[in-house]
């Protein structure tokens, strides 16, 4: 019997339509371009049922479709009222299969039972289950309920954790929506929203707490010593980003865990190396398969305070593709003006996240997105010198490497000589883990000799370093024997640390060509070529007739061509060593430079100088060029390092050549 027929855009037909008779399926006689089937008509139940019988399997269905009502509310009281009104056996069977929602499985199972206590008996199993289905539901949100009671949250977080609890109990479980919103809840219930950590305020037992772990970083203890300082003065207070920004194995890490055990704060890290998508962030939203909160909300899960340490470990190395920007969605994050109420897509409730100290860490500035950068406080960790090595070597990594490797105390000795050896001749780098995996190595040798070979007591020194560690692997481009023509030495920055660059420069006829060789980039390119227009324009001054220029070659060229290299900081290098070749008078050995030129000879300043400044202490330079405006800079470096090194302040190209040109 067809009821109803509505149109549909598409040409398409919705027919409502109601079955008058039950029939039997005999077969298929055709499926294209719709189905006709034939079928037999089965016969109505003519059994006759006693009075008791009737009576006991109405009042039975009647009662469970109560429950039912009661345990889903997904009937409404009205229908309910008009279907437990039913007085007729057969009509209440009906009625109820037709209005209970229920899979189209348990709708066939109730349209083959053919006699009605089949129907009865097969309707109150689905009842049945569906009751029982729903109790389990009851009980997990009556759980839910009691955990929402001991909740420290706001009114706002509470009405909405209730508010989805009420939806989860109203939802037939076996739907695929009720395992999502389940976790959701749980999500919610588990995370942090106002329980906090009760801060530690000795200012005494957190300085002895940096100095123990951590040797050197004097400006990154000063100043977590200030912020705990200003801390304790305004009993709380917003807390400041810190950004350290270093080298690897120079401890950027190992300081946050440090600050954190001498906060007594839960300390929890999110690696951002590789991060790209969005998402990691903000989380996804909870329409979307897989979906969960971002690595924010699950740090505070982890912590189970909302006042944790977070460490936002290689910041500078996160990236952006067709899925988002993720540092755009960290502004939100490390924005102490919009952090008190951060979004996460999942949790969709709004996060406090000013008490939350941040501190992130960072290879190279450069690589942070300017607004990221503008929201915290950088705080500069630079390399290790020679002496700053050995004192952590003693007091933490030969210490921590014995214990690892299990040899007992006083079974191995490294001599202070082999230790300075094996800093200078078998790592390069500003960090320690390359002399700590160095270390290592020794411990795992001596460990050997003590097992196999009975040893008592093993003693590491300069003679049988090399039976430890084998041939050494570095040495340092030392400072030339005797003053050449063409010949300048510049300091360079990386990321491991500073270096020293020897710049060498020939002249021969031609036709007037700049040649450049040595995996120079763009930064550099620039620089020689300003150097040259430099030199022309003052060539008056030192005797130089212009056609020098048209009818010769000048071909700069820095070793170690396998290595790229390009900064702004080589550019009065190179000028040195062309004038020099040019001029044909020698550059002083014994000088180190950096520097960038200006077309009229100005010297600029430059960054990176503790690095480049170790670099030319190793390599035994005596006298260093630094730009004038990079004065206050020298002012902040340790006296161990300017120790045996002369700085000469240049602020143009004439005191450059003043100073290193050999009189």
């Amino acid at each position: 019997y067809i009821k109803q027929v509505v149109k549909l855009p598409h040409d398409l037909l919705r027919v409502l339509v109601e079955g008058l008779e039950r029939s039997e399926l005999v077969g298929l006689e055709q499926e294209d371009p719709f189905l006709m089937a034939e079928t037999v008509g089965v016969e109505e139940d003519g059994a006759q049922y006693g009075r008791s019988l009737r009576e006991a399997m109405y009042r039975s269905i009647r009662e469970l479709f109560q429950r039912y009502c009661l345990e889903s509310g997904r009937i409404s009281k009205d229908l309910a009222a008009k279907i437990l009104n039913i007085q007729n056996l057969e009509e209440l069977v009906s009625q109820i299969s037709v209005n209970v929602p229920l899979s189209y499985q348990n709708q066939q199972k109730i349209l083959e039972a053919l006699t009605l206590e089949e129907q009865y008996e097969v309707l109150a199993a689905i009842l049945t289950n569906e009751i029982e289905v729903l109790h389990n539901t009851a009980d997990t949100a009556e759980e839910y309920r009691d955990k929402l009671k001991e909740l420290q949250a706001s009114k706002e977080v509470r009405d909405k954790i209730s508010k989805e609890i009420d939806r989860f109990k109203s939802m037939n479980s076996s739907a695929a929506e009720s395992s999502v919103l389940s976790t959701y809840i749980e999500t919610l219930l588990d995370l942090p929203w106002d329980k906090k950590s009760e801060d530690s305020m000795d200012l005494e037992e957190a300085w002895k707490i940096l100095e123990d772990g951590h040797y050197g970083l004097k400006d990154v203890k000063e100043r977590i010593m200030e912020f705990l300082a200003v801390r304790k003065l305004t009993s709380g207070g917003k807390s400041p980003i810190l950004c350290l920004v270093g080298p690897p194995g120079t401890g950027k890490t190992s300081v946050a865990k440090s600050v954190a055990e001498a906060l007594h704060k839960k300390y929890v890290r999110i690696c951002l190396g590789g991060v790209r998508d969005e998402a990691e962030i903000r989380g996804h939203r909870k329409t979307y398969v897989g979906a969960m909160p971002g690595r924010i909300t699950v740090a505070l899960q982890q912590a189970g305070v909302s006042n944790p340490l977070m460490l936002l470990d290689e910041i500078d190395k996160t990236s952006s593709d067709y899925k988002g920007d993720t540092s755009a969605a960290l502004l939100e994050v490390l924005d102490p003006e919009q952090n008190s109420r951060f979004n996460d897509h999942y949790v969709e409730v709004p996060q406090d996240l000013s008490e939350v100290l941040f501190i992130a860490t960072a290879n190279d500035m450069e690589g942070i997105p300017r607004p990221l950068l503008d929201r915290m406080e950088v705080i500069e960790v630079s390399g290790y010198t020679e002496n700053e090595k050995e004192h952590i070597a003693r007091e933490h990594l030969i210490p921590k490497q014995l214990e690892v490797n299990g040899i007992p105390k006083g079974k191995l000795t490294i001599q202070p000589a082999a230790l300075r050896k094996m800093i200078t001749l078998y790592t390069r780098e500003a960090g320690v883990r390359g002399l700590e995996r160095t270390i290592g190595r020794i411990c795992r040798k001596a460990a050997r000799e003590i097992m196999e070979n009975g040893q008592d007591k093993v003693v590491v020194n300069t003679k049988n370093l090399d039976t430890f560690l084998g041939k050494s692997r570095y040495s340092y481009l030392m400072a030339n024997k005797k003053d050449e023509v063409g010949i300048a030495r510049g300091l360079a920055w990386t990321q491991v640390g500073g270096d020293t660059l020897q710049i060498e420069v020939n002249v021969m006829p031609g036709k007037g060509e700049l040649v450049l060789t040595g995996q120079l980039g763009d930064v550099m390119k620039e620089s020689a070529m300003a150097g040259i227009s430099y030199i022309r324009s003052v060539a008056d001054q030192y005797d130089i007739k212009q056609e020098f220029f048209q009818e010769n070659d000048i071909h700069v060229h820095i070793p170690e061509g396998a290595v790229p290299k390009d900064g702004p900081s080589a550019g009065i290098t190179m000028a040195t060593a062309m004038l020099s070749a040019i001029i044909d008078r020698k550059v002083r050995a014994d000088v180190a430079m950096t520097g960038e030129i200006t077309l009229r000879g100005r010297v600029l300043p430059i960054g990176g100088l503790k690095e480049k400044l170790l670099a030319a202490k190793y390599a035994r330079i005596k006298q260093v060029l630094v730009p004038k405006e990079n004065k206050p800079d020298i002012q902040e470096i340790d006296a161990e390092i300017l120790d045996g090194l002369k700085i000469s302040y240049v602020d143009n190209m004439k005191e450059v050549l003043h100073e290193a040109l050999a009189k």
